[in-house]
């Protein structure tokens, strides 16, 4: 079981992995690692990086990036959202009595909301 802050443990990853088959590689070379490219994909999401700066220790950015868009416009994240949620509300770990508002407030000038500039 891997104890990385970012990574999955083993039993989330059973319970999402049917949905990462491994293919047949057209071109000879072999598939990337699905968990790999999965927990690189979750480490650069939550810690708010860029791409480009993935750590290494997952392969190029391009390809986990390639894996996310895939995963993304195939609906196969959303499907991997909600069977984590309710793997962790099944455990009672998901405290659905946590909110959080942003309170972000930013003051628009005077001609964004039609006033005119000043001097006109």
């Amino acid at each position: 079981m891997t104890t990385e802050r970012h990574a999955l443990s083993d039993s989330q990853w059973d319970a999402i992995k049917h949905l990462f088959p491994i293919r047949e590689s057209s071109n000879g070379r072999p598939q990337a690692d699905q968990r790999l490219m999965f927990e690189g994909v979750v480490w650069c999401l939550k810690a708010g990086t860029p791409w480009r700066d993935l750590h290494e220790r997952f392969g190029p950015w391009q390809t986990v990036y390639k894996h996310f868009a895939d995963w993304r416009d195939d609906g196969r994240l959303e499907i991997v959202k909600d069977t984590l949620q309710l793997m962790i509300h099944e455990q009672e770990l998901l405290d659905r009595t946590l909110w959080s508002v942003d309170g972000t407030s930013i003051r628009a000038a005077h001609a964004a909301v039609g006033g005119g500039k000043k001097g006109a």
